[in-house]
């Protein structure tokens, strides 16, 4: 049974609540994502809410939040209610269609960690099936909002994995939006690559640049120092 916290160092994230809960490369990806300058944030499908609090932690943002799943509204407010940056974060209960309706803000960043596993069979968990697969919340949906909702030096965020990413990037020409930037993840070093962290920009790229980064080292238990650099100021064990 998964716990129903996960403990950071400034904040506790409560999730037992979501489908999903606090993973490696999710918490990879929220401390990976440079927010240190941004004003406006969003974090699109935020679940327990810990891409907000993490960004939360790093900057002096206005960060809104959008939700689709009711239990998940629930419990991302409860954790950003009991944060210290709880006047700093917004929920907003609804799809990111229908934000995209109503919302006239522009964003420095956008973070998404979308569904995913377009070709995979899906869970008998129906929650589990709506925050891991394209069927609520399509690809074409969040470059759509980026291309209206980005300011110009703005950049779009995207946590895949290999095959998907792929084809979000083929995709997002067609809205503006180019990729800039691959930081492959690697479950330990001679492991295997199970996560793309994507920088989509406006300014079109003829050859995007590419960083690779181990998880663990070889042995598979200890994590790499660049792991570490990572997430020192978020994980209690460092």
């Amino acid at each position: 049974m998964a716990n129903t916290y996960f403990q950071f160092k400034q904040f506790r994230v409560a999730q037992e609540k979501c489908a999903m809960k606090v993973c490696t490369d999710s918490c990879l990806f929220g401390a990976y994502v440079p927010v240190a300058q941004a004003q406006h944030i969003l974090d699109i499908g935020t679940g327990t809410g810990l891409l907000s609090l993490m960004a939360a932690q790093r900057s002096g943002a206005s960060i809104d939040a959008v939700e689709i799943n009711a239990a998940a509204q629930q419990q991302a407010q409860e954790n950003f209610a009991a944060s210290p940056w709880a006047r700093r974060l917004h929920l907003h209960p609804v799809s990111l269609q229908e934000y995209a309706r109503y919302s006239r803000q522009k964003y420095d960043v956008i973070l998404a960690n979308p569904p995913f596993f377009q070709g995979s069979l899906k869970s008998a968990d129906a929650a589990k099936n709506t925050a891991k697969h394209t069927g609520d919340l399509f690809f074409t949906d969040i470059l759509e909002f980026a291309q209206e909702h980005l300011t110009p030096q703005g950049n779009l965020y995207l946590l895949l994995p290999p095959d998907e990413a792929l084809h979000f990037a083929s995709l997002a020409p067609a809205h503006g939006l180019y990729l800039a930037h691959t930081l492959q993840v690697y479950t330990r070093i001679g492991g295997k690559c199970i996560r793309h962290i994507q920088t989509y920009a406006f300014l079109p790229v003829t050859s995007p640049t590419g960083s690779l980064l181990h998880i663990r080292e070889a042995d598979a238990v200890t994590y790499t120092s660049e792991f570490r650099a990572l997430l020192s100021a978020y994980y209690l064990i460092f």
